[in-house]
């Protein structure tokens, strides 16, 4: 019993520290990121990874707006 709840008290710690995000494009796109984008100042975009777990990346001149869900 103990071992059963110390296994769901991790898992949910590890789900509570990530949080998602909803960038908007000037195109009208919602991109829903898991975990907060990040700027690469050098090349100019950002980083993210999608509710799927794929890495993507758009421009900040592409962005909007980026708000945490």
């Amino acid at each position: 019993m103990k071992t059963l709840l110390a296994a769901v008290c991790a898992a949910f710690a590890l789900t509570a520290c990530s949080s998602q995000y909803i960038m908007s494009t000037k195109e009208g796109r919602m991109i829903t990121t898991d975990g907060k984008p990040r700027l690469d100042e050098k090349t100019g975009f950002y980083t993210y990874k999608d509710s799927e777990g794929k890495t993507g990346q758009i421009r900040k001149e592409d962005v909007v707006q980026i708000l945490e869900r």
